[in-house]
């Protein structure tokens, strides 16, 4: 039997790593989910009871395994009710990658049943890459770059196969003009600020007196090097929603859940700090920040549009959190005075 689309796009993304995928079936992906009963196992698909939670628990798969979520749905519908699921993903900076249905090829354009205009459907939410696939030899290279482009960014990206392409016999690009021919794999970079920003950065840390820091999602594989960085400073931590499993809540030093359902510790940590290092957060509740003008800031994160932007400040380190905090330790000064922290 000739490999179909459906067949390639499911060794494809094996190859790229991929061993789950959530979603509801549907004839709009019937394809696809007849090349994945053929596959043996090789991708496990976890049916949800609706598409909206199966992209829910795509960027789940993403938040907590660490790698790529993918999810699927069926033409129409199935596809629009991703689009909860997949904002949740997007808002939190979550590589997932959708998978979409669409009506055969020669009836687009046709007011045909369960036809949206899924690529302008997810223009929005899946900004960084969404492209309908109108030829066997084009799926190499959307599968490839819909993937590097999810776990290089850390965005959502969308693939939209019409069912009649998804049967369709497979074929690789052929060796001509406007063809392409992409390849698998991805290795996220080494990210570490300069060691003059991360110099300048010291500098503003170690004249604090009273350090406060705010952990959210981006410090979640940064635990030992946040806390080797609090006792150094002597400072207190208190904990976005999303960085929750950042550090356990029984060190001594740690506040707990800031903002709206915060405590009164993480309240009274950043109203009366000095400095405020803020790492791997993007929470927005300024109210709940140290007052502007109060304290001078320090921020790290790996997403530079997130950088001075829910406090202004001084120093803003672009950089893997772990990799940042383990070259600023060394240029921070022992603080010896703890009397601040300890009323906190």
């Amino acid at each position: 039997m000739a490999m179909t689309v459906g067949d390639f796009l499911v060794e494809r993304l094996y190859q790229w790593g991929v061993r789950r995928i959530y979603g509801y079936p549907g004839d709009g992906i019937n394809g696809v989910f007849g090349a994945l009963n053929r596959a043996n196992g090789k991708i496990r698909f976890i049916q949800a009871r609706h598409e909206e939670m199966a992209a829910f628990m795509a960027a789940a798969d993403a938040k907590f395994g660490g790698g790529l979520g993918v999810c699927i749905a069926t033409s129409g519908p199935g596809a629009s009710h991703l689009l909860t699921g997949l904002y949740d993903a997007r808002m939190d900076h979550m590589p997932v990658l959708a998978i979409a249905g669409q009506q055969a090829l020669a009836a687009l354009g046709g007011h045909y049943q369960q036809e949206l205009d899924l690529p302008a459907m997810f223009k929005d939410v899946a900004g960084a890459f969404v492209q309908q696939a109108s030829a066997p030899a084009q799926v190499r290279h959307l599968v490839d770059r819909a993937i590097r482009i999810a776990v290089g960014e850390r965005r959502v990206t969308a693939i939209i196969l019409p069912n009649d392409l998804q049967e369709a016999e497979y074929s690789e690009p052929p060796r001509a003009h406007g063809t392409l021919h992409s390849g698998i794999g991805y290795t996220r970079p080494k990210m570490v600020p300069y060691e003059a920003d991360l110099q300048r950065a010291a500098e503003v840390l170690n004249a604090g007196e009273k350090v406060a820091i705010l952990v959210g999602a981006g410090a979640l594989d940064a635990t030992d090097e946040v806390v080797a960085v609090a006792e150094r400073l002597g400072a207190g931590v208190a904990k976005a929603l999303l960085g929750k499993a950042a550090l356990p809540d029984d060190l001594p030093w740690v506040t707990g859940a800031i903002g709206l359902l915060g405590t009164e510790p993480s309240y009274k940590l950043m109203t009366e700090c000095d400095t405020l290092l803020m790492i791997g957060s993007g929470f927005p509740y300024s109210e709940f920040l140290p007052e502007e003008g109060q304290a001078r800031g320090v921020q790290i994160d790996l997403k530079a549009d997130m950088l001075g932007l829910r406090y202004p400040m001084e120093v803003n380190l672009h950089g893997d959190a772990a990799e940042t905090l383990r070259a600023l330790l060394p240029l921070l000064t022992e603080k010896t005075e703890r009397k601040w922290r300890g009323e906190i």
